[in-house]
């Protein structure tokens, strides 16, 4: 059962169901599909793919049946039928919300990255991550272990960061038309840590945290594992942006304490937030008490020549309504850990005492080696050799998914590092454990959703390219076909020519 229960109106839910109509109504033996199995088939779909929540209250069969020009029977009978399956929960006097069925194979962790030692033997698209940009990771070291003697008298601790790197952070921001001042910046240990900390700030256990649905499935057990309850809003369909609409009612009904949401290349759809629904979700969360929790982390990860929206805070630049979090690791290294928050100087002073109790500091070397970086155009060359390989990646993953897996539906994001496919009515979780026996791993669907959303999704990474991307789209059809057809999946060994 959801961890809050929302509501869908009559008017919201026909519109969602009309968006389906281009689906197929009739079975491969050409026989019509009755009115009441479409209806029932195209709810079930709507909460598999997370655009309408688990535990959502759906309108009374009279209404929903005036919104949808059916007959009463006909709705009835579409309940009934996902009440059956296990999709809708019913008691008398309280109405039906959705549900997902208890033998459900719904993974929801997020997926570790694989061990060194294990590559050899594994396509592994479970992690958003590419190899380090040479050589601009060796020459920030190296102007590291310049600048290190004059840190190493010292003891070492900087809770709110080395100077230096808050200066360099703020400056950055400013030049971007958002001015801030170094007392605005907490360095972390990458944007997990900046986030676990903002969580341990504003919430406690029980207390509700909205996100985004899907997100990005690291933060979402954290979170979890906090004791947060988590409450979805789905994304509008496609790269549509946030459904303002949709943040707005929850905000105002379930009043939670903190939104998380990723507006730039979102992860796992690659979603771009217009800069209009990046001002109306601060008006929303202002005029909620929401304190809005903006992940950059993917801002940088620009593929398609598309004009960037300003940042979230750029609609709060005191730092009192968005809290601002961003990270090295996707548009540089992810073994560089470090990341930062950006807020009002009283909300950093907290965080900063906070941290007393939690990590006391981020690496000095590493906040070093950021600082040679931002201190030249080093930063600049790195990032572009960043979007170069993954604007490669991305081409050759989307060409061999069309040519290997015709019937799964995705839209190319343009930036970001992810590709978020429907595949093709299957379940994302039982083609991603056939396909680890293949020899190709891929995190399905439910682990970036609330309550088992997303099962006919899984997120394809822009990491792999040449052969092994043809490689990896081709054990994922085989591992479709067997999810298909029913047949088990022997173990194969993936020949070492494919391991980038």
């Amino acid at each position: 059962m959801a961890q809050w229960t929302s509501a869908v109106g009559a008017s919201q839910l026909a519109r969602l169901l009309r968006s389906q109509d281009s689906r197929d109504t009739v079975t491969p033996a050409g026989r019509r599909v009755p009115a009441y199995r479409g209806l029932a088939d195209g709810v079930r779909l709507l909460v598999l793919e997370g655009r309408v929540p688990v535990a959502a209250r759906l309108p009374a069969e009279r209404e929903l049946a005036a919104a949808l020009s059916v007959s009463r029977t006909t709705v009835a009978a579409a309940y009934e039928a996902l009440r059956a399956e296990g999709f809708l929960e019913s008691r008398r006097g309280s109405g039906s919300w959705t549900a997902v069925p208890a033998g459900n194979p719904l993974p929801t962790r997020g997926l570790e990255p694989l061990p060194p030692e294990a590559v050899g033997s594994m396509i592994d698209l479970g992690c958003a991550a590419l190899p380090a940009p040479e050589p601009w990771l060796t020459r920030s070291v190296q102007g590291a272990m310049e600048s290190l003697p004059l840190y190493a008298h010292t003891h070492g601790d900087y809770p709110a960061g080395l100077p230096a790197l808050r200066q360099a952070l703020a400056d950055r921001y400013t030049a971007r038309g958002i001015p801030t001042m170094p007392e605005q910046i907490m360095v972390t240990t990458g944007a997990m840590g900046a986030v676990a900390a903002i969580c341990r700030l504003l919430t406690r256990p029980g207390e509700r945290v909205a996100v985004d649905s899907p997100s990005y499935a690291n933060i979402l057990q954290l979170m979890r594992d906090a004791g947060a309850r988590l409450v979805p809003v789905a994304l509008a369909d496609r790269l549509a942006g946030w459904d303002i609409p949709a943040w707005r009612q929850v905000m105002r009904d379930a009043a939670p304490r903190m939104a998380y949401v990723v507006a730039d290349f979102h992860n796992p759809t690659g979603t771009l937030a217009t800069e209009d629904q990046r001002r109306r979700l601060v008006d929303a969360a202002r005029a909620a008490g929401t304190v809005l929790v903006a992940d950059e982390t993917m801002a940088e990860l620009r593929l398609d020549d598309v004009e960037l929206p300003r940042s979230v805070c750029a609609f709060d630049p005191a730092g009192s309504s968005v809290i601002t979090v961003g990270s090295v690791s996707k548009a540089f290294w992810a073994g560089m850990r470090i990341g930062w928050v950006r807020a009002a100087p009283d909300i950093i002073r907290s965080l900063v005492a906070a941290r007393a109790f939690a990590d006391l500091g981020s690496p000095v070397i590493e906040q070093l080696a950021i600082v040679s970086l931002l201190e030249g155009d080093g930063w600049e060359q790195a990032v572009e050799i960043r979007r170069a390989q993954a604007r490669e990646n991305r081409d050759a993953i989307v060409a061999a998914v069309r040519r290997h897996l015709p019937d799964w539906e995705f839209s190319v994001p343009p930036g970001g590092l992810t590709l978020w496919a429907r595949t093709g009515g299957l379940s994302g979780s039982r083609i991603a454990e056939a396909g680890e026996r293949l020899g190709v791993r891929v995190p399905s669907g439910p682990r970036f959703g609330v309550d088992g959303a997303f099962e006919g999704f899984v997120r394809l990474p822009f990491t792999v390219n040449g052969a092994v991307a043809e490689e990896a789209a081709s054990r994922l059809a085989v591992a479709a076909h067997h999810v298909a057809t029913g047949t088990a999946a022997g173990e194969v060994e993936v020949p070492q020519s494919f391991v980038a």
